[in-house]
């Protein structure tokens, strides 16, 4: 890459420090490194005293760079009329955090689905472009935008930038948009449910390139316009950043501890295996084991738990920042990780799978085979996917760790497969694509 000027990104997200949780990571460690390969970024967000944040961690504002420009805009959105008429949070992690919806909440999803296309949050937008446009004003040049979402209403910014001045764009779909798993439970009605299918092909056509996560969803895209080509897409997986993980590992001597860290609920279809850990932990009582929640547990699935006897060896632990949630990935012995048994989930390659294999844990992943999350687990030989209803095979690789750990309790995996998913990689690869 040319050393004598760098190249300018405009990087336009609603998440950023201090919001906390999956979403504002991609962009965050995108901005990080980029400086390392020639990049200069200039972050555009939302003000975060007007944003809705589904949690917060300041910690993650040790991770900006302080050479790098964050411009905050305010913001109109409507979610402070929603916490008045339900008295709940706002939902997130595709209502993860709402548990089984009443009348209120059926209502206002409709709403949502219908009245707000894409999405509520799109009220961001025309203070985000008012700050370019004042940018572009001033003679400032950039030589690509990037637009991160979800929300996806973000990509419209892009879209408009693209008409208005025709800058390079490139659209990063961290998540599926007409295709989400929840999204039938927006109840569009047919109409809405056009217009928001059309802002998805406007967008995917109009950028100059689409980054996703995973090989299914750039399968998925793909499918919905084949006339496009196939080299404007580029799958850039999440990753893990090298220096959230310079503490040891310490896996506990005293019990074989099970981790899962984020959220969690019942569509992650985790009942076979917890009716299987019950069964492996009664047959081998010289082995006390653990299960621990780190992050949102739906209560639906603490009722699971309950019920298949697994409540007295289980800790429940609320969010923590990040940096302390990586702390209690060093000090598991097995990491558990599922995939929603929903439509199309043969994509969905969660952002916590990279710092997982960071982490250098055996690996117990609910999910599909051959789903792209399975691909990964055991292209880094870090574990396989077990299918949902497959209680057999759960019990059988259980049974292989409790043995395993009888010869010794560190379950360490004894190779590092998984440095290219490094987030400073993964920004090197991103620098290309903008040059």
């Amino acid at each position: 890459m040319p050393s004598s000027r760098p190249l300018r990104l405009l990087v336009i997200t609603y998440y950023w420090p201090p919001s906390g949780g999956a979403g504002v990571q991609r962009c965050l460690k995108f901005v990080k490194h980029l400086g390392h390969f020639n990049v200069e970024p200039t972050v555009i967000t939302v003000d975060a005293a007007q944003a809705t944040y589904p949690v917060l961690d300041e910690s993650l504002l040790a991770d900006v760079p302080a050479n790098v420009r964050v411009i905050r805009t305010a913001t109109s959105e409507p979610f402070e009329s929603y916490k008045k008429l339900t008295g709940r949070a706002v939902p997130y992690g595709g209502f993860a955090n709402e548990g089984k919806p009443g009348l209120m909440q059926k209502a206002l999803r409709f709403v949502r689905g219908n009245l707000f296309i894409p999405d509520p949050r799109r009220g961001w937008n025309r203070h985000a472009l008012a700050a370019v446009e004042k940018l572009l004003a001033t003679g400032e040049t950039f030589d690509a935008v990037l637009t991160s979402s979800p929300p996806h209403s973000t990509q419209l910014i892009g879209l408009e930038l693209k008409k208005r001045h025709g800058i390079r764009w490139l659209a990063d779909m961290r998540d599926p948009w007409t295709d989400i798993y929840y999204y039938k439970d927006l109840h569009h009605t047919p109409l809405a449910a056009w217009l928001d299918a059309r802002y998805e092909r406007q967008v995917l056509t109009q950028a100059d390139a689409v980054l996703v996560t995973s090989p299914e969803t750039k399968r998925l895209f793909q499918a919905k316009l084949p006339a496009l080509p196939s080299a404007k897409f580029h799958v850039l997986p999440n990753g893990y950043d090298e220096s959230d993980f310079c503490k040891p590992s310490q896996p506990p001597t005293s019990c074989l501890r099970i981790t899962h860290t984020g959220t969690i609920t019942e569509l992650y279809r985790i009942g076979q295996l917890l009716t299987a850990l019950a069964t492996c932990a009664a047959a081998h009582p010289d082995v006390p084991v653990q299960l621990r929640f780190v992050g949102q547990v739906s209560a639906q699935l603490r009722g699971q738990i309950e019920r298949a006897g697994l409540l007295p060896i289980t800790e429940f632990i609320a969010f923590v920042p990040h940096d302390k949630s990586v702390e209690y990935l060093l000090s598991a012995s097995v990491l558990l990780m599922a995939i929603p048994d929903v439509p199309r989930n043969f994509g969905i390659l969660p952002g916590k799978v990279f710092e997982y294999l960071a982490a250098n844990k055996p690996i117990l992943c609910v999910g599909p085979t051959g789903s792209d999350a399975d691909n990964l687990l055991q292209e880094c030989g870090a574990g396989q996917a077990l299918p949902y209803q497959d209680a057999a095979l759960m019990l059988e690789t259980l049974e292989a760790l409790v043995a395993q750990w009888r010869i010794n309790p560190n379950l360490d995996l004894p190779a590092l497969s998984h440095t290219r998913y490094s987030r400073r990689a993964l920004a090197g690869e991103l620098a290309g694509i903008v040059e």
